[in-house]
């Protein structure tokens, strides 16, 4: 057992030196929504190295102005004053355009990676959101995104000016006096041997920073969307204190890398200016045994500050690199999961089907359950244009069959098909165009009517959206609103009643026009007058469709062509309400009874 800990401790080790040089591979990668805009990051670079070599000709300058000053020079004050400030004048040209062009890559960059990420989102298969929260999600996006948003672009452009004086600067003041450069030289391999020990617990903890903040948004998302629930129960201190805690947790982390941070940065500037100490010593020694004219001197240490300046800027740089890596990961993670459509092909020609429904010995079990079976061979036949119920205790399968039909999920044993066409020959965009749901809790975007019905059919017409909401008996209370069709229905639809949204969801089924119809127990929550009006939107939306009814009360399938009776993930009965309702101790018979339904 102390040899297998021993190699699975070695094994952990060398995964975390992989995860590290991956990451910042895959960081690198990052690097592709810069690729549209190279131009404009290449005219940046320009003005940048114009904009560095300018604030590198300071010290010559100021060398050359002490040279002047001692009588050492052909060029008058005046003459080199007013160079100085053309010099001035240049550099503040250049730096703007460098900020202009970078801030261009920048903010198109960063809106290309969200389109990107969110384009990826919106087509993962609902697997992947079993796993994850949407608060994490929408963290992602926003502040994973702007975490990156200087570094992509800023912050390497910056990077790269720092090496560029440290380079050029070294070069000036190895010319100027050799000896002094290595006396200087000779505290980088301690810089950088700190830059590497610090930079990997500034990672680590900045990624850390990242996730907790994506679980305080998750708190976030949760309770706003369910504001109702928190205020019916008096739970606003509990979500306050909750969504403290997490905060907490993402000042605590973040804190503790700032403190990494700060203490890094802090041992640099140290060890930089320290160094330029010693050199002001070592160099004045050289002055007074006149081994260099005082003017190198000053130069010298001008250049020397711009090194030290460059180098104590690269660590906090290199620091903010290392923060954004963990952001770069997530997003990538999101970018390079499995879509199950691609939304940039062009739409393939629809294909009507007629609607014959076969399911055939279907066997299942959801992917974060799989030691769970919730269908154990169930098989059933829907004959184009009838109606079928799915009728059963919940957690009976009648659900999932219905979400096996949309493909949301992979089989695990048997087949379905449509029209004798096997389910996964179809296009997923071809197969859902031809189904349509009216769930039991409607959930509208926060449009207008009209956007919400043109929802079912993008590019409808208005008489094709007046006449769907026609049929789902809807048109009466959408024009007595003063602003009839562009009526805001507000976040989820919450300023329309239950009914209301109900026959929204009818209208936009019917400008869809499907050749198969899934209902979801759509009159469960409603009174009964609603109810009465959203079974009549109904009853003309399932004329001429195969319909599959999801059944909790039984009232509303009595006049289906067949009942299916599940139970623990097999069909227990099946038939039309009258024969199942006579059935001695039958399943279906006791729900009946349990509902208070007579037996006719």
């Amino acid at each position: 057992m102390a040899k297998r800990r021993g190699t699975d401790s070695e094994s952990d080790e060398a995964d975390k030196k992989r995860v590290t040089k991956e990451g910042f591979r895959k960081a690198l990668s990052i690097f592709q929504f810069v690729r549209p805009y190279r131009l404009q990051y290449i005219i940046g670079f320009v003005f940048l190295i114009l904009s560095a070599g300018t604030t590198m000709s300071f010290g010559l300058l100021i060398g050359q102005i002490t040279s002047v000053i001692q009588g050492k020079s052909a060029y008058t004050l005046n003459q080199v004053t007013l160079f100085f400030v053309g010099v001035l004048v240049a550099q503040a040209i250049f730096s703007f355009f460098r900020i202009y062009f970078f801030s261009q890559v920048s903010e198109r960059a960063m809106a290309d990676v969200r389109r990107a990420t969110y384009s990826k989102i919106i087509t993962l298969p609902i697997p992947f959101f079993e796993q994850r929260r949407v608060g994490e999600l929408t963290s992602r996006i926003s502040a994973d995104v702007s975490q990156l948003q200087d570094v992509l672009t800023l912050t390497v452009a910056e990077l790269f000016r720092q090496v560029a004086t440290l380079l050029i600067g070294t070069a000036i003041i190895f010319y100027v006096s050799w000896k002094l450069t290595l006396f200087m030289l000779a505290t980088f391999p301690v810089i950088i041997v700190a830059a590497i020990f610090f930079g990997k617990f500034i990672r680590k903890l900045s990624k850390r920073a990242q996730d907790h903040l994506a679980e305080a948004n998750v708190v976030v998302e949760e309770t706003l969307q369910s504001v109702n629930i928190v205020k019916a129960f008096t739970n606003e201190r509990l979500e306050i204190n909750r969504y403290g805690s997490a905060l907490q947790r993402v000042v605590s982390t973040a804190l503790h890398a700032a403190k990494y941070r700060g203490i890094f940065v802090s041992f640099i500037i140290f060890a930089l200016f320290g160094g330029i100490i010693g050199v002001v010593w070592y160099g004045g020694s050289l002055v007074l045994n006149n081994e260099m004219p005082f003017s190198d001197l000053l130069t010298f240490i001008v250049y020397t500050t711009f090194i030290g300046g460059s180098v104590a800027g690269m660590g906090d740089l290199y620091a903010q690199l290392q923060k954004t890596v963990g952001s770069s990961e997530r997003i990538l993670e999101i970018l390079g999961e499995a879509s199950e459509v691609n939304a940039s092909d062009e739409l393939p020609l629809f294909v009507p089907v007629q609607g014959n429904v076969q399911f055939e010995n279907l066997k299942f079990s959801y992917p974060a359950r799989p030691d769970i079976p919730v269908l154990k061979g169930v098989s059933l036949d829907v004959a184009a244009g009838r109606k079928i119920a799915l009728v059963g205790q919940s957690g009976a399968g009648k659900s999932t069959l219905v979400q096996l039909l949309m493909r949301y999920y992979n089989l695990s044993s048997g087949r379905i098909t449509i029209d004798g066409r096997d389910l996964t020959s179809f296009n997923l965009t071809e197969l859902r165009k031809n189904i349509a749901v009216v769930p039991q809790e409607v959930i509208l975007f926060g449009g207008t009517i009209m956007e919400n019905i043109q929802y079912g059919r993008l590019g409808a017409t208005e008489a094709d959206v007046r006449e769907a909401a026609r049929k789902a008996n809807a048109l009466n209370f959408i024009e007595s609103f003063p602003e009839g069709f562009k009526t805001i229905v507000g976040e989820r639809g919450v300023k329309l009643s239950g009914g209301q949204r109900q026959r929204i969801a009818i209208a936009r089924a019917i400008l869809k026009d499907p050749a198969i119809l899934v209902l979801d127990e759509a009159t469960s929550s409603l009174d009964a007058e609603s109810e009465q009006l959203v079974q009549s939107a109904l009853d003309e939306l399932m004329q001429n469709r195969t319909t599959i009814i999801i059944a909790h009360r039984l009232a509303t399938i009595r006049k289906v062509d067949k009942i299916y009776v599940l139970r623990e993930g097999q069909i227990a009965e099946a038939g039309t309400h009258d024969e199942l309702a006579t059935l001695e101790d039958g399943v279906y018979a006791n729900l009946v009874k349990l509902q208070f339904e007579p037996i006719s």
